[in-house]
């Protein structure tokens, strides 16, 4: 399906399941159709699973918009609290429609919980209160924390309808009442080599062979022979902490510090600071190794964008970065913000870098490299290993230092799960394909008019400006 068909299928107002491999333009076209509902005076809520994503796309956490919080069961005295909070019960009375980013990070009973509360607060007992909502993600890449056993033994009857059977969102008795429309995009954006392209997705489809190995074998370096400049991968946090802040001590410069800002309600600040992919308090020299943090197309960058701090400016003290293709860019604070009913809620201000020589797995997802040297040998997860290769976008800028087994497994079940999707996104696109286009027009027109929007003559344009933002 191609991004145009999506957004075609998006605009009946129907529940979608927005999905593809990692480059094939999720965020980009999520985001078209976030500035058209913008443009059309529709209300839409933009949230993620984390903090990290929710910060990419500039929305919150779902935990933190239904009000769910950390809670893992939802009885009616909780449900109660959270309907009577007016800050949680004004957004989502307020929302038309609800976008949920990496979503397979998000386990099926916290979605189902987030039904739950979209319900009671609409007071209508459609799916989701009535709300179009679109779910988007891949369930290859990053699955749901799973609590232990012990956790799971605490946890007494809720009231949800149902128990949840399974794990991933998908599974979820709230997933299946909204019955979202397959978009399963299959264009691609940030891998460019064809060799690579097929290690990947021989991955996916579980037909990973000696043949493959031997290509990702012939990319293996020793600890010693590191490519200059090139950002290190590690699956734990400890290993990236010590390599970065072990690098910038060996540098002897003067240290230049920046510490970011926040303005509005302290708990939504403190988790946006906590997901921004840039740290609270940076230090930065002249030499260091940075990586953008945050999209700005004016300015040449994107997040992911890889530079070298050459100089401080005399004036602002803002970093100068050399970027990898040999741009000089002064780097200027910029925003992160929460939006609700078109005003900013909160908003936390620092320089858009984070030091570059290591960055974890987890981090780096939604991001494109030209080149990364990788530590798999602690992959602790499914997807964990499938993530760190598909952020590269060619196999001559992958550098291994060391593989497990697991780095090229993917969940079984997902296996499963993504032939039924593939083909669930085949039958939309004939269904879709048959309508004329004067009624897909009429529908389109329908749903903005049925959520309080107004069709507008002129809208901001759909077109691909730079195939680097895609995801």
């Amino acid at each position: 399906m191609t991004q145009k068909d999506a957004l075609d299928i998006l605009k009946t107002g129907v529940n979608v399941f927005l999905t593809g491999e990692p480059g094939s333009g999720k965020t980009y076209t999520i985001n078209q159709y976030i500035n058209y509902l913008r443009d059309s005076g529709v209300e839409v809520a933009i949230t993620a699973s984390t903090g990290i994503a929710a910060t990419h796309i500039g929305g919150m956490t779902i935990h933190s918009w239904s009000g769910i919080g950390i809670k893992n069961k939802l009885d009616k005295y909780d449900l109660d609290k959270i309907a009577s909070n007016e800050y949680v019960s004004k957004r989502i009375r307020r929302a038309k429609v609800l976008i949920i980013d990496e979503i397979s990070m998000l386990s099926a009973q916290t979605l189902s919980m987030v039904e739950a509360v979209c319900r009671e607060i609409k007071q209508n007992h459609e799916p989701f209160g009535g709300l179009q909502i679109i779910f988007v993600g891949d369930f290859f890449q990053l699955p749901p924390i799973i609590r232990s056993n012990i956790e799971e033994k605490k946890i007494q009857a809720t009231l949800l309808e149902e128990k949840e059977e399974g794990v991933f969102s998908c599974d979820s008795s709230a997933w299946k009442k909204a019955k979202p429309i397959i978009c399963y995009l299959t264009e691609q954006y940030r891998q460019d080599d064809i060799d690579f392209s097929a290690i990947l997705s021989a991955i996916r489809k579980n037909t990973f062979n000696k043949e493959h190995l031997q290509k990702i074998e012939k990319r293996k370096i020793k600890k010693d022979n590191f490519p200059k400049n090139a950002p290190k991968l590690f699956s734990h946090n400890v290993n990236v902490d010590y390599v970065n802040n072990q690098t910038l001590l060996k540098i002897e410069k003067e240290t230049e510090i920046f510490t970011m800002t926040g303005d509005g309600p302290d708990a939504l600040v403190a988790t946006m600071k906590k997901g921004c992919l840039s740290p609270e308090v940076l230090y930065l020299k002249i030499g260091a190794e940075v990586m953008f943090t945050k999209n700005n197309q004016k300015e040449g960058f994107v997040n992911g964008t890889l530079g070298t701090v050459i100089d401080f400016s005399r004036s602002s003290k803002n970093p100068i970065i050399e970027t990898k293709n040999g741009r000089t860019i002064e780097v200027e604070p910029m925003e992160w913000s929460v939006e609700e009913n078109g005003r900013i809620r909160a908003k936390i201000t620092q320089v858009p870098l984070r030091l570059a020589w290591a960055i974890t797995v987890h981090k780096s997802q939604g991001m494109s490299m030209d080149s990364a040297v990788m530590d798999l040998s602690e992959v602790f997860e499914y997807g964990q290993g499938y993530v760190a290769l598909s952020r590269v976008r060619r196999l001559s800028g992958l550098h291994i230092i060391n593989l497990n087994e697991k780095a090229f497994k993917v969940h079984p079940e997902i296996l499963v799960k993504d032939k039924i999707f593939k083909e669930e996104s085949k039958e939309a696109i004939k269904i879709f394909s048959k309508l004329p286009v004067e009624k897909l027009k009429k529908m389109h027109s329908n749903f903005i008019k049925a959520t309080g929007g107004e069709i507008k003559k002129k809208v901001r344009s759909l077109r691909r400006k730079n195939k680097s933002f895609s995801k």
